[in-house]
């Protein structure tokens, strides 16, 4: 049986010289040319494959689709429904909505890195910059997905609007951030409901106008939304609090979604239990690095600031792992007996973010540092998840998408 594995290393395929929406349009189509929305990739698939990868001119016999995924995640065989995963990272929402019973048809992440992390895990390479990519040519979908990147929007007031008779509010308010392209793709589509997550000070960002201008936009484009600050601690070892906004379209569910946020079980696990029980002397920190760190924190308390590392209770929880932990560590540091403190390692961090063993960490420990330290909370995304489906689902009674090419 032909095995993605093999078709890479037949057509001697080197990932890092594939991160692009070529190789993109090709491994989508592998994954998705049987459940209607091959048209979607197929000719840039075979223009990619003939002319990157195989040198000839004649289509390829059948497009060298693979009949078995021998990957960490392989897409689900008969899915229950169908979403898209913009801002996609390392795929940490997508491992919670596929485990649901979904299909993923399309995916979107701008860093090569991340693309690497993402491959190797479900079989698929995202394409690239989303604000490049026209919302005409995304398959249709039932969930919109996205972890977005916070940033500032400047307010029109609505007088000027009307004089200038904009009718879209947000083509106004949103343009030129990364929200906007979450907009356009949702008023281009229709999709029936939304996930989107974000740090917890979204909510307060410019004095609370951010967030006003994301629920006004949702809103104005025809979606009930629901949004909750919840904490990974419940599920992981890890303080780690992040909004979730999720959306159900209006002229489908009328109001009628049903949907609550999951009840969160009582927080019992221990930073100990994510820990290797021997661990490579490189992740213990140097003798300079731990004096700098203890000086810096001292000044800072001095000034009356709560600056400074976190020397984590192995009985307790830890900080929230950032994308700079891989600068120093300062913020998680575990404790060692004589001896200086260490940082976690790669597969340490995977485990705080309730990330399977099975997955691949194909990438630097800087780079597998900024990944996890980007990424989300795994259980805590298929909590929400599970509730977001259930609503879909009673909607849809359960239908699965067509299949067909």
């Amino acid at each position: 049986m032909s095995t993605y594995s093999n078709i890479k290393k037949n057509l001697n395929i080197n990932i890092d010289k594939h991160l692009n929406d070529g190789f993109a349009h090709l491994t989508h189509y592998w994954q998705n040319h049987k459940n209607g929305v091959s048209q979607y990739f197929k000719s840039p698939a075979v223009e990619y494959l003939q002319e990157k990868i195989l040198d000839v001119t004649e289509e390829p016999e059948q497009l060298y689709i693979p009949l078995k995924y021998d990957v960490p995640f392989p897409p689900q065989a008969n899915p229950k429904f169908r979403f898209i995963d913009l801002f996609a990272g390392i795929g940490g929402i997508r491992m919670a909505y596929q485990k649901l019973g979904g299909k993923c048809v399309f995916t979107s992440e701008w860093n090569n890195f991340a693309k690497r992390t993402y491959e190797a895990n479900f079989g698929e390479m995202p394409f690239g910059d989303i604000t490049q990519i026209s919302e005409k040519d995304i398959p249709d979908h039932e969930v919109l997905l996205a972890g977005f990147p916070c940033q500032p929007f400047s307010i029109a007031g609505v007088s000027k609007k009307n004089s200038l008779g904009r009718k879209h509010g947000f083509m106004d308010e949103t343009q030129g951030t990364l929200f906007f392209d979450i907009a356009r793709i949702l008023d281009y589509k229709k999709t029936p409901a939304f996930m989107l997550e974000n740090v917890k000070n979204l909510v307060s960002h410019d004095k609370g106008n951010t967030f006003k201008v994301i629920k006004n936009t949702l809103e104005e484009l025809g979606y009930t939304i629901y949004y909750k600050v919840l904490d990974g601690k419940h599920f992981v070892p890890q303080h780690r609090e992040r909004i979730l906004i999720v959306g159900f379209r209006n002229e489908i569910f009328k109001g009628e979604e049903g949907f609550e946020f999951p009840k969160l079980p009582n927080p019992v696990k221990k930073f100990k239990e994510i820990l290797d029980p021997e661990v490579d002397p490189k992740y213990t920190l140097s003798d300079k690095l731990w004096s700098y760190l203890k000086t810096y924190a001292q000044k800072h308390k001095d000034k009356g600031n709560g600056f400074g590392y976190g020397l984590t209770d192995l009985n307790g929880i830890s900080r929230t792992i950032s994308a700079r932990y891989y600068k120093d560590g300062a913020e998680i540091l575990v404790p060692q007996h004589d001896s200086n403190p260490r940082r976690l390692t790669p597969r340490e961090c995977a485990r705080l973010q309730g990330f399977p063993e099975d997955f691949v960490i194909p990438v630097s420990d800087n780079q597998a540092y900024r990944q996890f330290g980007n990424s989300v909370t795994v259980p805590l995304m298929h909590a929400v998840g599970k509730q977001v489906v259930k609503s879909l689902l009673k909607k849809t009674d359960g239908k699965h998408p067509e299949q067909g090419d």
